[in-house]
C-alpha cells in the first residue's frame, strides 16, 4: 500500500430524489469509500447527499423540505457524510453537471492566501532586502507542500449508467464532462449489468478508466419505490430506513396514495428542456 500522505483526497457526491432516503443510500457511500481506499490511491474525506429540487417534476416526488430534513436525520450520526440543500433550494431544476461544478467551486480555497505556503513566504520587497543583506531565504523545499484540491467524484448506482442512454434525459456534453473531469463511482445492484452499459455507450467506453465499479457482495435490494409502496399499504419499514427517518415519516404522514400521484402525467424536467433544444448537427 502506498504512503497514506500521497493518496488523493476524494469527495463523493450523490445526487438523487432521496424520496425517502434509505439505508441502501447510506450503504452506497460506505461501499464506495471502502473500495476507493482499498486501492491505496485515495482517501475519501467527505460524502455529500444532494437531494434534487421539486422542479425536477418526478412522479411521487414530495417536497424537498421533507426530503432534505429526512436526509439530515439519516446522516446526523455520521462523521463524514453531510447534506447540502443548494440543489434542492433552486427554483429551476439544475442539471447534475451544474451541481458538480457548484461543489467543485466550493472545494477551492477562498481569500488571497490560498495556501499555507503562500501565506508564510516573505513578501517580494522583504526578499530583496534579505538578499541585499546576504541573508539566506528559506527554500521552498523546506516549506509545507501545497495541498492539492480533493477530487470530486459522482457516486451512483447502475440505474444512472442505464439512464445515460435514455433520449433527452441527459445532454451528451454533460455526460462527457462528468466522466472526463470528475469520474463516476458506481455501486452495482443485484441483476444490473454495469459493464454492458459502459460498453454500449461510446462516451462511457472512452472514459472507462474514470469509472470505478463497486461490486456489492452483501446484496441489498432496498429501494425508495418499495419503501413508499409499503407505507401506502400500512406495512412496516423498520430496519429499511433509519429510525429517525421512520419517525419523521410517521409524524408528517408522508407517502400516501395522494402523494404517489404527485406530478402524475407531468413530463420530467430534463425531457421538457432537452426535447425543445435544437438537435446539433
Amino acid at each position: 500500500m502506498e504512503d497514506p500522505d500521497s493518496r488523493t483526497e476524494v469527495v463523493l457526491l450523490a445526487c438523487g430524489s432521496f424520496n425517502p432516503i434509505t439505508n441502501m443510500h447510506l450503504r452506497l457511500f460506505e461501499l464506495a469509500r471502502d473500495h476507493l481506499q482499498e486501492t491505496g490511491k485515495y482517501k475519501v474525506v467527505k460524502g455529500i447527499v444532494s437531494p434534487v429540487g421539486d422542479a425536477y417534476l418526478k412522479k411521487s416526488l414530495i417536497s424537498a423540505r421533507h426530503r432534505v430534513a429526512m436526509a439530515r436525520l439519516a446522516t446526523e450520526n455520521s462523521d463524514w457524510l453531510e447534506v447540502d440543500d443548494w440543489e434542492s433550494s433552486q427554483r429551476e431544476w439544475q442539471e447534475t453537471i451544474k451541481v458538480l461544478r457548484y461543489h467543485q467551486q466550493k472545494l477551492k480555497p477562498s481569500g488571497p492566501a490560498n495556501s499555507f505556503e503562500d501565506a508564510h513566504l516573505p513578501s517580494r520587497a522583504s526578499r530583496k532586502r534579505k538578499r541585499a543583506a546576504g541573508s539566506q531565504l528559506p527554500t521552498r523545499m523546506n516549506q509545507p507542500k501545497r495541498k492539492c484540491l480533493p477530487q470530486l467524484k459522482m457516486l451512483c448506482g447502475t440505474d444512472i449508467l442505464e439512464s445515460f442512454a435514455v433520449p433527452n434525459l441527459w445532454k451528451q456534453e454533460d455526460i462527457q464532462e462528468i466522466v472526463s473531469k470528475h469520474g463516476l463511482v458506481c455501486v452495482t445492484r443485484l441483476g444490473n449489468k454495469a459493464q454492458k452499459f459502459i460498453y454500449e455507450l461510446d462516451t462511457l467506453w472512452k472514459h472507462k478508466q474514470n469509472i470505478d465499479l463497486v461490486e456489492e457482495w452483501i446484496t441489498n435490494d432496498i429501494s425508495a419505490t418499495k419503501i413508499r409502496r409499503a407505507l401506502r399499504r400500512g406495512q412496516s419499514i423498520r430496519y429499511l430506513v433509519p429510525d429517525s427517518v421512520r419517525s419523521y415519516i410517521k409524524e408528517h404522514n408522508l407517502y400516501t396514495a395522494e402523494t404517489e400521484n404527485q406530478n402524475a402525467g407531468v413530463v420530467l424536467a430534463p425531457l421538457q428542456r432537452y426535447a425543445q433544444e435544437p438537435v446539433k448537427s
